[in-house]
């Protein structure tokens, strides 16, 4: 199905900046045909148009897997993404006895495919409508902030549900800070099985030391397999059910690519904030990063605590380690890059441009000269209660076992209502994911982890001021303003005791019971974390209305903020990334990374050899030394890289990319697929907030690494045959 309506902005968007790289941006697919020009001077060769064609080759073939991106590789529903992106299964379908996050995993038949971790997801994306109007038209001027989001929150909920009519899984997001609204409707695929991930020392080489930097040597990529039933609709998992067959899918290159290549990258990009205000990414300089950075550190700390001699438990929390690391290394890079980089000092000298700019002209200051000044406010109001929201928020982070429980109770409160009146997340639309993801959390709980983390989180809380207390867990706890050390350790501790001994949600059955349940009969059943859920609930939903208020003002503003900046630029400009496919475009190229290193394009086989010690994180597998031993040795392979006289692994590109990406097919001028993109530079990670054109750099593993590991390595020769390569 072809997209619906043109991308039509509210500004005259009609030719594209002079001062606009091509490398920036996460396109929309319906903008790229309007950048065809600069695309043919970069060496494309094809028709741009095709990108704007989501059943057509190559975007048919690009899904998302909710939070990490990929794409079909066979008529069979053969599915390439990162082997990050399937860290969940591996450590879901593992056993101390089978450990298939160390040792990798294999189907070499169909029968051998195992179910990915339960909630897992293909959503491949049929249709984009702009809806603008049916959101945001017609709201009355004089309407207050409250009623203005009650009506856009109530349109939203009314085209998701009849979009929803047809079979599809639907949402409607809002682009360039609510301007524009969309309409996306998906397939959704749920039978969803692991078919092949290599070894951790493959998959997760160079482990977190490498994280983030350059030069890598990683085998990022998985495959996964997507069923459906025998009628080509989606089904739940039953053996029964067939592979789908995708009506695209991409041809993995042996060939891969070669320094200046044009490259492409599609997939569903998570968050970028490059059009927040000066306030909202000082904010984050200066508070939000420097307390994520910290407690992640602490939370690292005791969990290496707790696993340092238990390998069992480490495989349990071997999900949220990997998180808490790749999140640290991650806003560590996004802090150096905003203050030491100069992102912050740049974002100033662009807002004032943009003041400067609204007040030059008298039609400009009627039209816009309220907004940034009301958006400071809302900033400053936002920030009165930062530090007793973001503890009460740290509490559920820490502990599952009362993210179970506040899920639970809450989704007690909202059955209770009719369904449109229900908050998105707790619709009828969303129970059977709220099920699959209280599954999936078994094979991750454990009691004494989680006592440990929210012993460590109700410590942050006993700290906050007097003014910003979470009064219900002080009266629940028995906290008082002012109460340190080894006082408000007792009372924790004593309280942790009671939570524990008497609670029954770290078992299964018990938490999938509550789903049915009224919130009068889960208060009368006494669990004590439900207890708890229930007194923490009133302070958040006072949170969540007060929320409400502000995003109705934001409503208010925001388009008009962006209305400014568009019409300022005088050219196309790529929305902020939301999880929404998009497309974006480089050259595989090195940087000048630091005064006197230059970062080459691409890494080889020599690399591994010269980084593995044999232990830890670079202890790559005696079977893939093995064969890069006898490929040194003569050994021919179709994988050989001429001009590098080895085989590729990893190569750089300047394509514009960030969290979500991971997973995402690399494409070559012909639609190819010559790599996986799954990580970015250090020196890069600040983009998120304001485009680096010189430093920003895009990691992908090489199609013909993958090959080569699947063919010499790994015998993954069945998947092989089904991909087409002899």
């Amino acid at each position: 199905m072809r997209l619906r309506t043109p991308f039509i902005l509210a500004c005259a968007l009609l030719l594209m900046g002079s001062t606009l790289r091509a490398d920036e941006g996460m396109w929309m697919p319906q903008q790229i045909p309007e950048l065809a020009g600069r695309l043919k001077a970069m060496g494309f060769k094809g028709n741009a148009k095709a990108f704007a064609d989501l059943t057509g080759h190559p975007m048919g073939a690009v899904v998302s897997l909710g939070g990490c991106s990929a794409s079909f590789v066979s008529p069979d529903g053969l599915i390439a993404t990162n082997h990050h992106c399937v860290t969940g299964g591996l450590q879901f379908n593992s056993t101390p006895q089978r450990n298939l996050l160390r040792d990798g995993f294999l189907a070499k038949t169909r029968e051998e495919e195992i179910p990915n971790a339960p909630g897992s997801r293909v959503m491949v994306t049929t249709s984009v409508t702009d809806v603008t109007d049916a959101i945001t038209g017609d709201i009355d001027p004089a309407s207050t902030d409250r009623q203005r989001y009650d009506i856009i929150e109530r349109r939203v909920k009314e085209r998701i549900a009849a979009c929803e009519k047809g079979g599809l899984r639907c949402s409607v997001p809002s682009f360039f800070e609510g301007l524009k609204f969309y309409e996306i409707a998906q397939l959704e695929i749920r039978d969803v099985r692991l078919v092949y991930a290599p070894a951790e020392g493959i998959g997760v080489f160079g482990g977190e030391t490498d994280n983030w930097r350059w030069p890598r040597h990683t085998g990022d990529w998985s495959f996964l397999r997507a069923y459906v039933g025998k009628d080509g609709k989606p089904a739940a998992f039953s053996k029964d059910n067939v592979p789908y067959r995708p009506k695209h899918w991409l041809r993995v290159s042996p060939e891969g690519v070669k320094p200046d290549d044009l490259v492409f990258v599609v997939g569903y990009p998570g968050r970028t904030q490059r059009h927040q205000t000066l306030l909202e990414v000082k904010e984050t300089a200066e508070w939000t990063l420097p307390r994520a950075i910290r407690q992640a550190e602490e939370q690292l700390s005791i969990i290496d605590r707790l696993t340092r001699d238990n390998a069992d438990l480490a495989l349990k929390l071997a999900g949220r380690i990997q998180g808490l690391n790749n999140g640290l290394t991650n806003r560590k890079g996004i802090l150096e890059g905003l203050v030491k980089g100069g992102s912050l000092a740049k974002k100033e000298v662009r807002e004032k441009e943009l003041a400067a700019w609204i007040a030059a002209e008298p039609s400009r200051r009627q039209k816009y000269g309220d907004v940034l000044p009301a958006l400071s406010s809302l900033q400053s109001e936002s920030e009165k209660t930062r530090e007793r929201n973001a503890v009460l928020a740290s509490l559920s982070t820490a502990s599952s076992y009362l993210d179970a429980a506040q899920t639970l109770y809450r989704l007690s409160i909202e059955r209770a209502k009719a369904d449109i009146d229900r908050e998105r997340g707790f619709q009828e639309r969303d129970w059977n994911r709220i099920r699959e993801g209280q599954e999936r959390l078994q094979r991750s709980l454990d009691a004494t982890a989680d006592r440990a983390l929210l012993s460590w989180a109700m410590g942050k809380a006993a700290m906050l001021p007097a003014d910003q207390r979470i009064e219900p867990l002080d009266r629940t706890v028995g906290l008082r303003p002012g109460m340190r050390g080894a006082d408000a350790e007792k009372a924790a501790e004593s309280y942790l005791d009671r939570l524990y001994a008497g609670t029954k949600i770290g078992d299964k059955d018990f938490r999938i019971g509550l789903m049915d349940k009224s919130r009068a009969e889960l208060e009368a059943g006494r669990d004590p974390f439900i207890a708890l859920a229930a007194a923490l609930e009133p302070l958040a939903e006072s949170i969540r209305e007060a929320g409400k208020d502000r995003a109705g003002a934001y409503a208010r503003l925001r388009p008009r903020y962006m209305q400014a900046m568009l019409e300022k630029a005088g050219g196309l400009v790529a929305p902020d990334a939301n999880s929404t496919l998009r497309v974006t475009y480089g050259q595989v190229k090195g940087v000048d990374a630091k005064d006197g290193l230059f970062y080459k394009p691409q890494t080889t086989l020599q690399g591994i050899v010269e980084k593995h010690t044999g232990e830890g994180e670079f202890n790559a597998p005696a079977y893939q030394l093995e064969a890069i031993k006898k490929f040194r040795a003569g050994k021919k392979t179709p994988y050989l890289d001429r001009a590098l006289s080895d085989v590729p692994v990893n190569f750089l590109s300047t394509v514009d990319t960030t969290g979500g990406n991971s997973g995402s097919p690399t494409l070559d001028a012909k639609g190819e697929l010559v790599g996986l993109l799954f990580d970015g530079t250090y020196e890069s990670v600040a983009s998120n907030y304001l485009f680096d054109s010189i430093k920003t750099r895009s990691i992908h593993v090489d199609s013909r690494y993958m090959l080569w590991n699947m063919t010499e390595v790994d015998g993954a020769d069945n998947l092989l045959r089904e991909m087409g390569i002899r």
